[in-house]
C-alpha cells in the first residue's frame, strides 16, 4: 500500500509507539518556533530544564504579538527573549520583522521537516511539504530539550482539488469552504492533506492561507506536498538547496475523501462569530460596514497585498469605513514599499499598520461600538478585536478590497477591469532583522523585568475530590473566552497571578472572586471545549486558581494536552445527556481518582444535594495518566 504525504514525513520521524490510528506516537522536531505571547513562558521553562542550548536543528524565537509597547511590560519581555535565544541557541526575530508564521514560511521552513509551535496556526509552514503542527509552550519547551513530541496518530483526511479557481476567487474561498462542511471542530484527530492536478495551481502562499486557517477546523495540521511550485518559492527565497520532492504515492490510501473542484469555488464569507459560520459572498452582499483590515499571518502575502492594491488603484476607500493594512513581514513590507503596491494602498485611503498580529489579537486597530467589521484573519470569535459587541467577519483580500470600495459587503467578481498578477518574482531578501545565534557559546545575562514571574506548578492529584462547579460553559468555548486576549491582557503573558484575575472575564467578571473564595474547583465545558489559540495560560491561569479537573462533552486537541501538562484533569461525560444535570454552584464529589485511575477504572462523580450519580470518562494514555497523577510535566521526575 503506497503512503500519503503525512505517513512519508512522520513515519520517519517516530522515535517512540507504532504508527496506528488513534494509538499514541512520540516524534522527533526538527525546528520549533515560539512568539512572544507565549514565547516567555516558554523559555522560562526551557530554563528549568538545565541545558546549555536547544537540542533541535532550528529555533526561533518571533516578536510579533506584543508590539504595543504602552508601558514597560513588553518591552521588558523582549528583552527577555532576546537574551535568553542568545544564551541558548536559538534564532531572534526582532520587533518588526513581522509574524512568525509568514517569516519561518519565507525564511525557515524545509520540506519533509518537522515544526513544533506555540502558536495553534504554526500548521501555516506545511505549505511547504512538511508537518508543523500547534502545541502548548511545555510541549514546545520539553522539544528544545530533544524530548518527542507525542500526539495520537491521526486520522488523514485527503482533500481532492481538481481545475482551478475563477477570476476573483482565491485560496480563502478554498478554506472557508472546507470550513462550512467540515465545521469547526470536525478536524479533531485529524489531518488534512490536500492533493490532485489542482495543487499545481496554488503557489505557496496560497496554501499557506489553507493549512493556516486549517488550524480553525481543529485539525492536527493539513498538508501540502513539496513540488515544482515549492522548489519555485524557495528558489525565490534563496533556498532552493532544501528542497526536496514529496508527494503521496499513487495508490496512497486516505480514511476519507473531499472532492473540491476549484472551478466551482465561489467568494466566500464567515459570519459572526465562528469561523464555519460561512456563506457564499453573493448572500450577503449589500451589507454596510464600518471597518476593512487586511493583512494577518492568513493573508498577509505580497500577492494578498497586491491584489487589493491593484483593485483599489486610482481610486478611494468610502467615506464610511477605515480600512488598515498589516503585512506579514518586513521583507513583504519592503517589497510591497519598492514596486509601489504601498503607494496605490496608501493613495487609496489606506492606514499602514505594524508588521505585526495587531488587529487580529485586538492589539489596536479595534472597530466601532457595533461596529461590522471585514477582516482576511482566521478568527472572528466575540470580542477578540477588542470591541466587545463588535460583528467581525472573515473574508478574502480580494472580496476585502471590493467592499472598501463600496463601503459594504461586495462579491469582489463585480469589479471590472482588474486582473489578478504574480508579484512574487519580485521579493526582495532582508535577513537584517534577524539575530543568529552564535556558534561559539558565551555567558549571556538573562535580563528579566519585574512582570516577569517564574511559572507555578500544580500539586499532585488527591484520591478524594470535592470542588464547587465554578462556571459551566456552551459548545465551542474558546481559549479566548478562558484566557482573553487584547492589548490589555497580554502584557501580563509572563505574570500568571496577574493574568489569572482575567480568567474566564467575558463569561463570569466575578469568576476570579469565586474560584479564591472555593479554593479549588471544577468547570463544565460543552462540545470541543478550549478550540482557538494555543496559549497554555488558559490551563496555567485556571490551575493556580485551584481548578482540578474539567468536565466537558468533549475537548479540542491542543487544550486538552495544555490541561494535563498542568496537572488538571479532563473528563468526558459517559452520557453527554448527564450535561444537564449539572449547573454552577453544584458541589461535585469524585471519590478514589487515583486508585482507579492507576486502575484504569471508571469515576463516578456524586452530586449529593441533588442525589445524582454522573458517569466520567477519562481518554489517557499511560504518559498523560502519569503525568495527571503527578500534577503535570514540570512535576514529572522530582
Amino acid at each position: 500500500m503506497g503512503k500519503t504525504v503525512t505517513e512519508k514525513i512522520l513515519e520517519s520521524h517516530i522515535v517512540k509507539g507504532k504508527w496506528e490510528t488513534g494509538r499514541e506516537i512520540g516524534i522527533k522536531i526538527d525546528q520549533t518556533l515560539t512568539q512572544d505571547a507565549t514565547g516567555t513562558m516558554v523559555y522560562l521553562q526551557f530554563e528549568t530544564m538545565n541545558l546549555k542550548k536547544v537540542q533541535t536543528e532550528l529555533s526561533v524565537s518571533y516578536v510579533d504579538h506584543n508590539t504595543l509597547q504602552s508601558d514597560f511590560r513588553n518591552m521588558d519581555d523582549h528583552l527577555y527573549l532576546q537574551t535568553v535565544a542568545a544564551r541558548f541557541g536559538i534564532y531572534f526575530s526582532r520587533p518588526g520583522n513581522g509574524i512568525c508564521h509568514q517569516v519561518h514560511l519565507e525564511r525557515f521552513g524545509i520540506p519533509g521537516k518537522t515544526l513544533l509551535g506555540s502558536d495553534s496556526h504554526t500548521p501555516t509552514g506545511s505549505a511547504l511539504g512538511m508537518i508543523a503542527i500547534g502545541a502548548g509552550g511545555l510541549d514546545v519547551a520539553a522539544a528544545m530539550a530533544g524530548l518527542p513530541f507525542y500526539l495520537n496518530t491521526p486520522e488523514i483526511i485527503g482533500v481532492h482539488l481538481t481545475g482551478k479557481l475563477q477570476p476573483m476567487c482565491s485560496a480563502k474561498d478554498i478554506i472557508l469552504t472546507v470550513l462550512k462542511m467540515e465545521t469547526v471542530k470536525g478536524g479533531v484527530g485529524k489531518i488534512y492533506e490536500y492533493y490532485g492536478e489542482g495543487v499545481k495551481t496554488l503557489s505557496v502562499e496560497e496554501r499557506a492561507t489553507i493549512t493556516n486557517m486549517g488550524a480553525e477546523l481543529g485539525a492536527t495540521t493539513s498538508v501540502f506536498p513539496s513540488d515544482d511550485r515549492t522548489r519555485e518559492f524557495l528558489k525565490l527565497q534563496k533556498r532552493e538547496k532544501v528542497w526536496k520532492e514529496i508527494h503521496p504515492d499513487p495508490d496512497a490510501s486516505y480514511s476519507r475523501v473531499i472532492e473540491l473542484k476549484l472551478s466551482g469555488i465561489v467568494p466566500m464569507i464567515a459570519l459572526p462569530h465562528m469561523p464555519d459560520n460561512v456563506v457564499p459572498v453573493m448572500e450577503v452582499a449589500g451589507t454596510k460596514i464600518n471597518q476593512v483590515v487586511i493583512g494577518s499571518c492568513t493573508n498577509s502575502s505580497l500577492n494578498d497585498l497586491g491584489v487589493a492594491s491593484d483593485i483599489l488603484d486610482g481610486k478611494v476607500i468610502s467615506e464610511e469605513i477605515s480600512l488598515g493594512i498589516a503585512p506579514g513581514s518586513r521583507q513583504v513590507f519592503k517589497t510591497a514599499i519598492e514596486h509601489k503596491i504601498m503607494n496605490r494602498l496608501v493613495s487609496s485611503g489606506a492606514r499602514i499598520l505594524g508588521n505585526a498580529c495587531g488587529p487580529c489579537i485586538g492589539m489596536g486597530f479595534a472597530p466601532c461600538s457595533e461596529g461590522l467589521t471585514l477582516r482576511t484573519f482566521n478568527r472572528n470569535f466575540k470580542g477578540r478585536s477588542g470591541t466587545a459587541d463588535a460583528s467581525v467577519y472573515l473574508v478574502s483580500p480580494e472580496t476585502a478590497a471590493a467592499s472598501a470600495l463600496k463601503g459594504e459587503i461586495t462579491d469582489p467578481r463585480t469589479i471590472k477591469g482588474v486582473k489578478k498578477k504574480d508579484y512574487s518574482h519580485l521579493v526582495m531578501i532582508d535577513d537584517s532583522m534577524i539575530i543568529k545565534p552564535k556558534k561559539d557559546s558565551q555567558p549571556v545575562e538573562i535580563k528579566r523585568g519585574p512582570n516577569i514571574k517564574p511559572c507555578p506548578v500544580a500539586k499532585p492529584l488527591g484520591n478524594d475530590l470535592t470542588a464547587r462547579i465554578l462556571i459551566k460553559t456552551e459548545d465551542n468555548i474558546t481559549t479566548d473566552h478562558i484566557m482573553p486576549a487584547g492589548s490589555k491582557i497580554l502584557p501580563m503573558r509572563s505574570n500568571i497571578p496577574e493574568i489569572s484575575k482575567h480568567v474566564f472575564e467575558s463569561l463570569d467578571p466575578d469568576f476570579y472572586k469565586k474560584a479564591q473564595a472555593a479554593g479549588n474547583g471544577i468547570i463544565i465545558g460543552g462540545e470541543n471545549y478550549g478550540q482557538g489559540s494555543s496559549r497554555e495560560h488558559a490551563a496555567i491561569a485556571p490551575m493556580f486558581l485551584g481548578i482540578r479537573a474539567v468536565i466537558a462533552k468533549s475537548f479540542a486537541r491542543i487544550h486538552k494536552t495544555n490541561l494535563i501538562n498542568f496537572g488538571i484533569l479532563p473528563l468526558t461525560f459517559k452520557n453527554p445527556a448527564h450535561y444537564n444535570l449539572i449547573d454552577t454552584g453544584d458541589e461535585i464529589t469524585i471519590s478514589g481518582i487515583r486508585d482507579k485511575l492507576s486502575k484504569r477504572e471508571e469515576l463516578t462523580g456524586q452530586i449529593k444535594a441533588k442525589s445524582i450519580e454522573i458517569s466520567l470518562q477519562y481518554d489517557l494514555s499511560d504518559r498523560f495518566l502519569d503525568m495527571v497523577l503527578a500534577g503535570g510535566l514540570l512535576n514529572m521526575g522530582k
